[in-house]
């Protein structure tokens, strides 16, 4: 859940500096990260991931997706451009140490394009995921079939390639509060930067990359937290609310974002908020 609302905004004058990266990657794999597992294992049950399964996971971030894959058995690798810190991350979760056998020791995590992760004379892949949701901005799937174009040909003839976006805004109790990222971002385009998810969205993503459709599925992906903080932070984490941090500042997205969740602060402090997202898998060529 990577994507920048809003590519353009106008300078902020007197803005703090940019928020601490290495402190965001740890939110994300601390507190937000997790939020997805559901999706992970319905994903890896339906596609029986296992010792024979290599993997290639596109926007691997700090790696949990690829970490439950390994310990099915699968030999992965992952790449990722956006984030030398979540990568780094990853790095500690998955590459092995010394001493290290079975899968973990195949693991891989590089920082650049599908295109880098080829070893000559290496086998192909045999499962490829895209586990960042799409469908909650405006264009944020830009760039996303291109990611999917590099990395078909490295997978066998008809090997499944996994696509995820966000459910319809009425089963995703997360929505109201992105709608914050959007309005801060750029107050006169935050309405027509939002989006809610299409029926049709992944599949679109996968014929213009070549890929075919094979089935679908819909999964429950609670968003539950500590407390206000625990899910202020991470949710900004997720690196939608980037541009609302440089638009205007730190302090008044942590204020909107709060007052966002109030709706759904229960009793005990915790913060639930009910989702669903969608999973598509692909076929290549």
């Amino acid at each position: 859940m990577t994507p920048t609302p809003v590519r353009q905004h106008l300078p902020h004058a007197g803005r703090p500096p940019r928020a601490d990266r290495g402190a965001r990657a740890r939110d994300w794999a601390e507190i937000q990260e997790r939020m997805l597992v559901p999706l992970y294992e319905a994903v890896y049950e339906r596609l029986e991931v296992g010792g024979g399964t290599r993997l290639l996971g596109l926007g691997c971030g700090s790696g949990l997706a690829l970490l439950m894959a390994a310990s099915r058995g699968a030999a992965v690798t992952g790449v990722d451009p956006s984030s030398p810190e979540r990568l780094a991350l990853a790095r500690e979760r998955l590459l092995p140490r010394e001493g290290v056998t079975g899968p973990r020791a195949e693991a891989r995590i590089v920082a650049g394009s599908p295109r880098d992760t080829v070893v000559a004379g290496g086998p192909a892949y045999t499962l490829v995921t895209a586990f960042e949701p799409i469908g909650c901005v405006a264009g944020d799937s830009e760039g996303l079939g291109s990611l999917l174009a590099q990395a078909a040909p490295l997978a066998g003839r008809g090997a499944p390639v996994v696509l995820v976006g966000w459910g319809p805004p009425e089963r995703c109790a997360t929505s109201a509060v992105l709608r914050v990222a959007t309005k801060l971002a750029d107050p006169l385009r935050g309405a027509a930067s939002w989006r809610a998810a299409c029926r049709d969205d992944l599949e679109e993503v996968a014929q213009r990359a070549g890929l075919r459709p094979d089935g679908s599925g819909r999964v429950a992906c609670p968003f539950g937290y500590a407390d206000a903080d625990s899910a202020v932070r991470g949710l900004l984490s997720t690196g939608l609310f980037d541009a609302a941090v440089e638009a205007t500042d730190q302090d008044q997205v942590d204020k909107e974002v709060a007052e966002a969740l109030h709706p759904h602060l229960r009793r005990d402090g915790t913060v639930w908020m009910p989702n669903v997202f969608r999973y598509l898998i692909a076929r290549t060529p």
